[in-house]
Order: C-alpha cells, then structure tokens, then sequence
C-alpha cells in the first residue's frame, strides 16, 4: 500500500487527533469508495465557516458524545468535504487550509491556488 499524498505532492500529514478526525477518524483527511463526501480538506474552522456549515444542515458545533464527538469551536481542525469547503469559498467563508495535511484528492475539486490563497 503506498502512502497518502498531500496537495503539496508531499506525505499526507495528519489533520488533528484532538479531536478525532478524517472520515476514518483517525487524524488523517484520507478518503476511499465509501467516503461519498470526500472528507480530505484539513481545515482550521472559523465561527463564521461553522455558522455557514450549520446554514447548509451539517451542525458541527453541536456534541454528539453517542459518536464521541465533542463539537467544533473556532480554531479546530476538522476534515472537511472539498465541496463544502468549495461552496464556502464561492460564499466568502472558507476556514484556511493545512496544505501538508490536505489529501491530494482535494484538487478533483478545489483548484490549488484557492487551497494556497487560503493557507494557514
């Protein structure tokens, strides 16, 4: 098995383990068949990109402790779905990016200039 790309051409890095990330929950923004949202942007949420997320009915900031999650406040790292992270480029409101831990999947969807434009 050959390790995981970032958008940087690097090794895919990992995103958070704070707060258990990725669609495998397992810190990394990796993604396979059955990732239909392609969890692989890792981004540092901002209050105004959590308010759009739950504006679209994906309320990451509520816990859920059932699915040990804690809920996201400003300044977590979270792996976000590249179309979500796209529409909120297109809104105005999309959290910066950790180019290092963002899967190299991401530019089937996001270009990498908006990805640097928008690095943290």
């Amino acid at each position: 098995m050959t390790k995981a790309k970032n958008v940087i051409d690097g090794q895919l890095e990992p995103c958070c383990t704070s707060v258990m990330t990725g669609y495998y929950r397992d810190g990394f923004c990796r993604t396979g068949g059955e990732d239909f949202g392609v969890h692989v942007i890792c981004a540092q949420v901002t209050a105004e990109f959590l308010e759009f997320s739950l504006g679209r009915g994906n309320d990451l900031i509520t816990p859920h402790p059932e699915y040990q999650f804690p809920g996201l406040k400003a300044g977590d790292r979270w792996c976000l779905c590249a179309s979500r992270w796209q529409e909120a480029l297109d809104a105005g409101v999309a959290p910066p990016v950790v180019l290092s831990a963002t899967h190299a999947r991401a530019l089937e969807v996001v270009s990498l200039d908006d990805l640097k434009k928008n690095a943290h």
